[in-house]
């Protein structure tokens, strides 16, 4: 049955030229009314479609139409460089090129591109390029005059700094690259266009310190992204599940930002930045496990003070990962190992619920998980509201009614909020599916149980690679000099290395050695005497 089931699949699988096949609507053609008729024909008469005709010249012996989308092009600016030029200016009817003559006249401030396929003429006219059909001629000119309205750059809205620049990623391509090249202003950031997605013709670029990053790295990035096949890309969400190392895990390989400094410290650290059309999210390659308990703030506040913090994170982390887990454990199998007095109280709050303390926990840890759902589906202010008074009048009617006891209700209501002070959302995810795992072992094995768990989950971890590089590095395998930026962050003077295994290793030393502030010597010389 699995073998039919994937003949069956062979004989659907979708050609990736199969769109590019079927688009061949041959060359432009002289006569410039059999061209307008073809783009009418072709995009079904859509209303967004505009086609200006008009005269070229003050002769006007030049018969044009200009073709744009509307919403998708500065028709200002249209209207400036093709309706008023074309009636200032004078072409004549006799030249060696007619159309250069034409190109360096009225499209002086913009990018132009002549065309002669129809494919070539769609797949700009979509993008948000004009094109300018002349009769006579079998080629058009495309002018890059690409406008319409764009989110405005405001705060991100996932990861929020106290001290830090307030400015996040917008949907627009261009804006989002143009705004990490005024952090990094050097040559050596370059940037790769490639299209993906058969019918979507999304736009992506990819982003790379030439000379910091690892050829190898940015090679196999670009190899994955030119071997997707499918019809449409929205979102970089969907490349990322196409290009990433392990698709059955729960822990996020490739980091995603909305913060262009976050961006800019990662290429300079060698990573690789993948920018996607449409999404203010860019996906950040390879990622390792201690990256996501990182916080770009942390570089902004002295190195104890971010040391602190991490740990911080890392503790809220195994609280959201194992305390339901250990209650049902201490209260099924090791009650010894809890105060008597606790004990006690526990028993006598338990007496009246019916359910054993896994029951209890599933419970409540799905009905949390509801109420946090609806909390982001719902409109902002009504989600808010429901998201705090759906948990406080959950959890009040739920002990009162004796489905529950008042402690269960108290971890769950620590675990959920240490879930949300870990400060990736991917690897929060991933701790809250585990949890449920860590909640069936303690329930049948005890503490042993959820060891068990805690050492597949390490084994696991240990076994992930994310673009060739070790998912734990580095811890696994371990490399000393890249420890000063992990658990604890040594200050800024002594990070002089970028993270070995990472970045290009003929080019790995990013600062001068002894950069310790220290007094000039004169200085305390004179204090001294003083």
């Amino acid at each position: 049955m699995w073998l039919r089931l994937r003949n069956q699949n062979k004989k659907q699988a979708y050609p990736c030229d199969k769109v590019a096949q079927e688009g061949i609507y041959g060359t432009i053609e002289r006569d410039l009314h059999a061209n307008i008729e073809k783009i009418r024909n072709i995009t079904g008469n859509s209303a967004d479609i505009v086609i200006r005709r008009f005269w070229l010249g003050k002769e006007d012996n030049l018969s044009s139409a200009l073709c744009f989308v509307s919403g998708m092009v500065d028709e200002n600016m249209v209207q400036q460089l093709f309706i008023e030029a074309s009636v200032q200016l004078s072409f004549p009817s006799m030249c060696c090129d007619q159309l250069e003559y034409i190109e360096k006249k009225i499209a002086t401030a913009n990018t132009t591109r002549r065309v002669k396929q129809w494919n070539d003429v769609f797949s700009l006219l979509m993008s948000g390029e004009s094109i300018l059909f002349i009769h006579g001629m079998q080629e058009a000119i495309s002018i890059a005059v690409k406008g319409g309205e764009y989110r405005a750059i405001t705060e991100p809205s996932t990861q929020l700094s106290i001290r830090g620049p307030r400015e996040g990623f917008t949907e627009s391509l261009t804006t989002n690259v143009a705004m990490v090249r005024r952090r990094i202003q050097h040559p050596h950031v370059w940037v790769e266009a490639i299209t993906v997605g058969e019918v979507t013709h999304t736009n992506v670029r990819i982003m790379y310190m030439k000379g910091i990053a690892d050829d190898n790295i940015v090679e196999e990035v670009r190899s994955r992204l030119q071997r997707i096949c499918m019809d449409g890309v929205l979102e970089s969400g969907y490349i990322e599940q196409f290009i990433e190392d392990e698709t059955f895990t729960t822990f996020p390989t490739i980091y995603h930002t909305e913060r262009p400094d976050s961006v800019a410290a990662n290429l300079l650290e060698g990573r690789v930045a993948i920018f996607v059309e449409g999404t203010p999210f860019v996906l950040i390659a390879p990622a390792v496990f201690i990256q996501f308990f990182q916080a770009v703030e942390d570089y902004y506040a002295r190195f104890d003070i971010a040391t602190a913090l991490r740990f911080l994170r890392i503790l809220v982390f195994f609280i959201s990962l194992v305390a339901p887990s250990l209650y049902i454990a201490a209260t099924t199998f090791h009650q010894e190992m809890i105060p008597t007095s606790l004990v006690i109280a526990i028993a006598a709050q338990r007496e009246s619920v019916p359910f054993p303390a896994f029951v209890e926990a599933v419970i409540m840890e799905v009905t949390f998980e509801i109420l946090r759902e609806a909390g982001v589906r719902l409109p902002r202010t009504v989600g808010q509201a429901v998201s705090i008074v759906g948990a406080l009048v959950i959890g009040q009617a739920a002990v009162e009614a004796g489905f529950v006891s008042s402690v269960m209700v108290i971890v769950v209501s620590i675990t959920a909020i240490a879930s949300f002070a870990t400060p990736s959302f991917a690897i929060a995810v991933s701790a809250r599916l585990i949890r449920f795992l860590l909640m069936v072992l303690a329930a049948l094995f005890g503490f042993y149980g959820i060891l068990i768990g805690l050492i597949w989950m390490t084994i696991h971890l240990c076994s992930l690679r994310s673009f060739g590089v070790p998912y734990m590095t580095p811890l696994a395998p371990l490399i000393p000099t890249n420890l000063r930026d992990t658990f604890v962050r040594f200050p800024l003077w002594a990070l002089t290395d970028r993270p070995h295994g990472i970045a290009e290793e003929t080019n790995i030393v990013r600062q001068g050695d002894e950069q310790r502030p220290k007094p000039n010597q004169e200085m305390r010389r004179e204090g001294d005497e003083n």
